[in-house]
Order: structure tokens, then C-alpha cells, then sequence
């Protein structure tokens, strides 16, 4: 008999744990079923196979990481693009250290027409949009900006939980270094010279409907 109240949304609950505990890649449905004690064709009235438990562990997190990002932003208290980055960032490493397996979920882009993916995705840009406004880069600056900041982010926090810091030095001093220099750059993207043009060339063409 399938165990009751067994559903959707708690066998989601269950991947996302073990995906924490085991890694994203990792996840089994029969590892799963033996959570639950009921035997693996009891899963299938539920969801529709593995990747559908995958999808769902993707979307919660990216709507946990979206959360993070925005109760981040609202805890700075003040209009100060600098001061919300930095809390963006903290809250992204914060996320991604104690929910590893979750973290690598959000990595995976919303199939197109996903329409509940795809909102949770559209909250997370929309924080650190919000936050480069705040900055004065908005448009290809903004998407530009956004791609160099995910991808510094990125890249520390995997190399951090894959233990590629091994030197004795503060890695949260690197980050912090990290964060700074991320903000200093990006920050002169959007100055424009006398006559309209951007510092230091032309004007990119095109854009992108996300990062």
C-alpha cells in the first residue's frame, strides 16, 4: 500500500534533501522509494519519472535562491547598489554552502514554456536588475553586468565546494576581494563620455532576453 500523504510536492521535499546530502546528480528514485518504504512503481503515480523530480528539486531551489537574494537586498535597508551587491553576493554563497546539492539544481536553464521555472528565474534577475539600477546600468549594461557577477560567483562557490582553496590564506577575505572588484568594474560600465558615447568604445549592439 503507497504510504500516505505521499505527493508531488513532498517527494520533491525528500530529493531536495538528498540532493544536499548526496549530490544533484546523484538522485535516485529508487533511493527515494526506500525513503518512503514503498516500492518504486508507487513513485510513478506521483511524478512522471526521474527527470520530473529533478525539474521540481530546480525550480524549489531557484525560488529559495530568489528568496535569499531578496530578503537579502531588503535587509540593507537603503538605496545603496554597492551595499545591496555585496549582500547578493553573501546571500548566493550563503545559499550555495548550505544547500550544495540544490545550489548545482539551479544551474539547470527553465525549459522554454516552463512558466512556474521560469518565474522563479525571472525573480532572481530581477533582484540583481533591480540592484544594478541602483548602479546606473541598465539594459546590455545591465545583462553584461549580471553574466560577469553570476559567473564570479559561480566560480568561487564551486571551487569552494569542491575544496579548491587549499592555501592557508581568509578565503572570505578572497571573496570579499572578489565581491569589490566585481562592484568597481562593473561600476564604470555605464559612464558615458561627453557626446553620449560609452567610455572606451562604441556601444554594444544586441541584448539578450536573460543572462
Amino acid at each position: 500500500m503507497p504510504r500516505a500523504g505521499l505527493a508531488y510536492d513532498v517527494i520533491v521535499d525528500e530529493a531536495a534533501r538528498q540532493a544536499d546530502e548526496d549530490g544533484f546528480d546523484r538522485l535516485s528514485l529508487a533511493r527515494i522509494a526506500r525513503h518512503f518504504g514503498v516500492a518504486l512503481p508507487s513513485l510513478y503515480k506521483h511524478v512522471d519519472g526521474l527527470e520530473a523530480v529533478r525539474r521540481g528539486v530546480s525550480v524549489r531551489a531557484v525560488e529559495e535562491l530568489g528568496s535569499a537574494l531578496a530578503d537579502a537586498v531588503a535587509r540593507v535597508g537603503a538605496v545603496d547598489g554597492g551595499a545591496e551587491l555585496r549582500a547578493i553576493a553573501d546571500a548566493y554563497r550563503g545559499y550555495a554552502r548550505a544547500h550544495p546539492g540544490r545550489y548545482a539544481a539551479t544551474v539547470r536553464a527553465p525549459v522554454l514554456g516552463d512558466a512556474e521555472h521560469e518565474a522563479a528565474a525571472a525573480r532572481v534577475l530581477g533582484t540583481i536588475f533591480a540592484t544594478l539600477a541602483a548602479r546606473g546600468l541598465t539594459g546590455p549594461d545591465a545583462v553584461d553586468a549580471a553574466r560577469a557577477l553570476r559567473a564570479a560567483l559561480h566560480g568561487f562557490v564551486s571551487l569552494e565546494a569542491g575544496g579548491g582553496f587549499g592555501m592557508p590564506e581568509d578565503v572570505d577575505r578572497s571573496f570579499a576581494r572578489l565581491v569589490a572588484a566585481v562592484d568597481a568594474g562593473i561600476g564604470t560600465w555605464g559612464v558615458r563620455a561627453p557626446g553620449g558615447a560609452r567610455e572606451g568604445g562604441g556601444a554594444r549592439e544586441g541584448g539578450a532576453g536573460s543572462v
